[in-house]
């Protein structure tokens, strides 16, 4: 690799460690909204990939969601707690992935503070639903996929870097660890 791609390839990778790490989750799962969320299947019945809506990212880097008790995804965390997370935000860019440990609960006044009326279509009697469940995900590490400059800044430079026939990167990539 010539020195120009070497200085180039460094500009675009940057590790990010504790609150550095919390920040860019937090933007990024910000943009997603939705995971796929995955589990060890605990049988057949579940391949161990289900889609999942965040329902908020505390300041500690834990990603909190609501889920139903008889579900293949409570039974999956129940025998082994590790899962991993998969968001992407918008075509280009915004992509991360997380490896952590999931915490089932059923505490009621976090699920009344997770409340989201939408909810309902999944849960028919509200937040006293006795089938609501809480995962806590606290990622250890991951990897993300950005832009530097923005969507449309990194919109630019691709158009303009198609036109002209010349690469105008403007990733950012690296480890995570919280």
């Amino acid at each position: 690799m010539d020195s120009i791609n070497q200085n180039q390839a460094e500009e675009n990778y940057q590790n990010l460690d504790s609150n550095s790490a919390i920040a860019k989750i937090k933007d990024l799962v910000d943009v997603a909204k939705t995971c796929f969320l995955c589990t060890q299947p605990s049988d057949s019945a579940s391949n161990g990939t289900r889609p999942m809506s965040v329902q908020e990212v505390d300041d500690q880097g834990t990603l909190w969601f609501l889920i139903a008790n008889d579900s293949h995804t409570y039974q999956d965390i129940s025998i082994n707690s590790v899962v991993k997370l998969y968001f992407q935000g918008s075509p280009h860019s915004d992509f991360l992935f997380l490896e952590g440990s999931a915490i089932l609960s059923a505490d009621k006044n976090k699920i009344k503070e997770l409340w989201n009326p939408i909810m309902k279509t999944w849960f028919t009697e509200g937040e006293d639903d006795p089938r609501i469940a809480i995962v806590k995900v606290s990622p250890s590490t991951g990897y993300y996929w950005d832009n530097k400059h923005g969507n449309v800044v990194a919109a630019i430079k691709m158009a303009i870097g198609a036109a002209i026939g010349k690469t105008l990167d403007d990733s950012i990539e690296g480890d995570i660890n919280v």
